[in-house]
């Protein structure tokens, strides 16, 4: 079995790629720079050169490949959902032209909204566009990732996360490394067919006031989520160098999932993984501060 991954360099898609290779897979990475692939595995993996937002270089990439693990670039410009449709664009002409039977879709909770929850809407739009193709596929619905605390490591150094949602409104948190697992085991497991949806939920939901009291635990100083207006948080992404439109979608992922939102997904032994927060900064965050 063939199966490419995307982002190899991503959060998700380094474990993932060492994943396959330790299952004795020798995954193809589709990457904009070969010259990025880690050293130590270019025996073990197969390379291409691809934008994810290119239809054409996608195509010529995947020639062959059975199964293929897709993430959509964070977009950078002015129109994040455009680029969300050339991504999603790119994958089915990918699907259509070679064949390729499975897929596994690197999702959001919040992608069931469709509409209303900024960037998210744009992979909603590959949900969508998925769906419509004859294949297998499963739509990882994850949860917040443990890795979104280094955007605002400046932050948790003075003591302070700004954060637009309710302090104590409890939301999944996990680890991409966990995402990583559940992504092999799929890309791996032939028996399942048709359209799936399968959420990511780490091990526990978390408040901001939960994250900011196991920061301040183990990070040995205090810290403390404070809760701001939406343009005060605006601005700041503006001040940080987001174009306008980006800083708009970035923004509605937290308001549009912020009033009356209860996730397609509930809770399940299927949904939970193992690795908690405290562990993670233990490992991949503190060390960085």
């Amino acid at each position: 079995m063939r199966i490419a991954v995307t982002t190899p360099n991503g959060h998700v898609g380094r474990p993932l790629t060492r994943a396959l290779v330790r299952a004795g897979v020798r995954p193809l990475l589709l990457t904009r720079d070969i010259g990025r692939v880690d050293a130590e595995l270019r025996g073990f993996v197969e390379a291409a050169e691809a934008d994810s937002w290119n239809a054409a270089e996608v195509a010529a990439a995947t020639k062959d490949v059975d199964a293929l693990y897709w993430v959509a670039p964070t977009p950078t410009g002015e129109d994040p959902l455009g680029d969300y449709s050339r991504a999603a664009d790119a994958v089915s002409e990918a699907v259509t032209r070679n064949g390729i039977a499975r897929v596994v879709f690197q999702s959001s909770v919040g992608a069931e909204k469709r509409h209303g929850a900024g960037e998210i809407d744009g992979l909603a739009r590959i949900e969508l566009a998925l769906d419509a193709l004859d294949i297998d596929v499963t739509h990882l619905r994850c949860g917040y990732f443990f890795t979104n605390l280094q955007l605002q490591a400046e932050a948790v150094r003075a003591g302070t996360i700004p954060v637009v949602l309710p302090l104590d409104a409890p939301m999944a948190w996990v680890a991409p490394r966990d995402i990583a697992e559940v992504a092999a085991a799929l890309l791996l497991n032939r028996d399942w067919h048709g359209r799936r949806v399968q959420a990511v939920h780490g091990p526990e939901d978390l408040t901001w006031n939960d994250v900011a009291a196991i920061l301040t635990a183990e990070l040995g100083r205090d810290v403390a989520a404070v809760r701001i207006g939406d343009g005060e948080m605006f601005a700041q992404y503006l001040k940080a160098g987001m174009p306008s439109a980006l800083a708009e979608a970035v923004l509605g992922m937290s308001t549009g999932l912020r009033d009356g939102f209860t996730p397609e997904q509930r809770r399940s032994p299927i949904t939970t993984t193992p690795t908690p927060l405290a562990s993670w900064l233990h490992t991949d965050f503190k060390p960085t501060l």
